[in-house]
């Protein structure tokens, strides 16, 4: 074989070397991203309030589904509601205020965690102020909206919740819209002493951002929904409520608008998968071939040179 031959044949081999190696890095990286999508997924079926909504307690069902999931996780004690939003959810309390940020209602590890009361808290809600956490997140889950009431039109319109706890109904109305960082102890103090509650209770007025009158006084009991802010790194959003011994009714509302998720897309990955796969996998077989007629023509050509030197 002469070299004009041979470089022509070594330099398309390389040539099929090279479009192999880019093309299984390409696979290897939508593999990633795809595993990352449907991880992704994962995490926001598992926070969505749709997840929860066969234990929702109602008068129908006599709270049997809401037992059941009590009869999985023994610190499930309460239900939270905020109309006309995504925020419908089991309450839990754990030993200290890190046990449900990665666990959920169910009790399993979950990295969206569990909206909780605060360990100072009593259950019965008989302190003056209850603070109840749970994550931002996107897709409007867990108190991913929390933070849409420093619009002040959300914050106009949005006026009532709900909470369940002790097996009665009873109710939230919202009258402030507090923004504050997370080391605030004059806000991030549950249960302050009696002797104190009327200079809480000022400080927290004085940092809202929206305030609503409904005659908020020192022998009320308010409850406050933080949530980390997407604002600034230490920042808190917190939607305050007075609780009340009576239900509100939810409000007659638009259905809540639909988000745009990544399901769609993770739905459809497998195939895409499956196609990049065979393609690559042409592609070696066609690699293999070249390289495999390349070694047989050199062979052949070194045979035929011995043959005509004998």
């Amino acid at each position: 074989m002469n070299a004009k031959v041979f470089g022509k044949k070594a330099i398309g081999a390389i040539s099929s070397i090279i479009n192999l190696i880019v093309l299984t890095s390409v696979v290897s990286l939508i593999a990633i991203a795809g595993y990352a999508l449907w991880d992704s997924s994962q995490l926001y079926e598992a926070a969505d309030k749709s997840h929860y909504e066969i234990y929702r307690p109602t008068a129908e069902s006599e709270n049997r589904s809401f037992k059941e999931l009590q009869a999985l996780n023994e610190d499930v004690f309460g239900w939270l509601t905020v109309y006309g939003t995504n925020i419908d959810y089991p309450l839990v309390q754990g030993e200290d205020n890190m046990t449900y940020v990665n666990t959920s209602a169910e009790g399993k590890y979950s990295l969206s965690g569990a909206i909780f009361l605060d360990s100072a808290n009593s259950l019965d809600f008989s302190d003056f102020n209850h603070i109840i956490y749970g994550h931002h997140m996107a897709k409007k889950t867990m108190f991913g909206e929390i933070g849409d009431f420093a619009d002040k039109e959300k914050f106009d319109t949005h006026k009532y919740g709900y909470l369940f706890f002790g097996e009665k109904d009873h109710g939230l109305e919202f009258f402030a819209f507090v923004h504050a960082d997370a080391y605030d102890f004059t806000i991030f103090n549950a249960n302050v002493d009696d002797e104190f509650r009327g200079e809480y209770l000022e400080n927290l007025l004085s940092k809202a951002i929206h305030t609503r009158d409904i005659g908020i006084s020192t022998s009320d009991r308010i409850v406050l929904l933080s949530t980390c802010s997407s604002d600034s790194t230490n920042g808190r959003d917190i939607l305050v409520a007075r609780l009340t011994d009576t239900a509100f009714d939810e409000p007659t509302a638009p259905s809540l608008p639909e988000y745009h998720n990544i399901d769609g897309y993770v739905k459809a990955f497998p195939l895409l998968l499956i196609a990049v796969i065979i393609l690559t996998t042409l592609l070696i077989i066609r690699t293999l071939k070249f390289l495999y007629s390349s070694v047989k023509s050199v062979k052949n050509r070194h045979i035929n040179k011995a043959d005509k030197r004998q």
